[in-house]
């Protein structure tokens, strides 16, 4: 099947995407299968993929980034996707994490912080679920305390991607007990090293086994005020509002890539499958199917395009973020489970593709904010 070029591809673009297709391919794909096992990827892969130029792409290049746009982003993700290499949390890591601190952080902290990331030196993490709050950020009950010139952290924090590697996280807490819960939040980054940090479990999960996701916990742990994001206290919440639909975007761009690779996973195998003796794709249900789900495909590239330009134009909204990502990420669940019945019992089968796009793709519709929160923001808009 011939795979979809979007039309705000460059040259550049092009070329970006045979780089991080080449490293994907020889880099990951290798060892998706032990990366499971151990729930967590090689420390050295994240180094690689910064000599490469892979981490932080739209990050200005005096940070160290690759001074590109999220167009940037958006093409390794794809490509990752294509190249059945899901593991690497780069999303959060360059798309998130970074922009969090080149928006809104100090210059101070942006070439602290930034070059490492960059280099892969240091992986980056984002703390913001805790046991009990989940898509509720307003109720978060880490609690920072500002004492002389430090701040102290006392909390918890669940669901964290990256956490099992991280050096660097920003933790979403609450450093004031007065006003609305919106205005007491801020964002605090800290350093793993840091007395008072502790990884808890690398957690079990029912798909995307070789993405850590940990818990954290803060005791009493110090860092300098300076630490704080940006220069004033209170402003976390509108932060995490203003970033969240380009996290949305990122999930939506994944969505659309793996509705492609399903779709052509599932149509080189009916071609190649006999049963009853003729193809399996010859049958009338399974062209059905494949109709369906190639139509979805379709139309998930017509509107995660149509998103991209937006954002590179800095037009898109809040709500149609929140749109691709609840559309985009509920089609993928759909088209892997409808392509993982045309592989009849080797679709349940661990050694086929199908079935980790099947089991990874669950979690889309919960993270990034689940679906349903999406269709609140949604007709908040109406």
């Amino acid at each position: 099947m011939e795979r979809h070029r979007s039309p705000w591809l460059d040259d550049d673009l092009t070329a970006l995407a045979e780089l991080a297709r080449r490293f994907f391919e020889k880099e990951c794909a290798p060892h998706e299968d032990r990366w499971a096992r151990q729930h967590h990827i090689d420390r050295d892969t994240w180094r690689r993929a910064g000599a490469l130029g892979l981490l932080c792409l739209s990050i200005p290049e005096e940070y160290g980034g690759g001074g590109g746009t999220f167009a940037h982003e958006a093409v390794a993700t794809i490509e990752q996707m294509r190249a059945l290499t899901p593991s690497m949390a780069n999303g959060v890591h360059s798309t998130i994490v970074a922009h969090y601190v080149y928006e809104y952080g100090t210059e101070e902290q942006r070439r602290a912080w930034l070059p490492k990331l960059a280099t892969g030196e240091w992986v980056g993490a984002i703390a913001m679920t805790e046991p009990g709050t989940g898509s509720d950020l307003q109720s978060v009950r880490t609690r920072a305390v500002r004492t002389g010139d430090e701040y102290v952290l006392n909390g918890a924090k669940t669901f964290i991607t990256n956490g099992f590697l991280a050096d660097l996280v920003l933790v979403v807490a609450r450093t004031s007990a007065e006003g609305p819960g919106s205005q007491s939040i801020s964002l605090i980054a800290v350093e793993t090293t840091r007395d008072g940090f502790r990884r808890g479990r690398n957690l079990e999960k029912i798909g995307q086994h070789g993405t850590d996701t940990c818990e954290l916990f803060f005791d009493e742990l110090r860092v300098p005020v300076t630490n704080l994001l940006g220069a004033v206290e209170g402003r976390g919440f509108v932060q995490l509002m203003r970033q969240l639909p380009q996290e949305r975007l990122i999930l939506a761009v994944t969505a659309a890539a793996i509705i492609e690779k399903t779709v052509e996973l599932t149509v080189d195998y009916t071609k190649q499958r006999e049963a009853f003796g003729k193809r399996l794709f010859d049958f009338q249900n399974t062209q059905f199917v494949l109709a369906e789900c190639d139509t979805t495909k379709s139309l998930a590239w017509a509107f995660i395009d149509d998103c991209i330009a937006r954002h590179l134009r800095g037009e898109l909204d809040a709500a149609t973020a929140a749109k691709a990502k609840w559309w985009l990420t509920d089609q993928q669940v759909k088209v892997a489970d409808d392509c993982l019945q045309l592989f009849g019992g080797y679709g349940y089968m661990t050694e086929y593709p199908i079935s980790r796009l099947f089991v990874d793709a669950r979690v889309q519709r919960i993270y990034g904010g689940a679906n349903e929160i999406m269709k609140v923001l949604i007709a908040r808009s109406l």
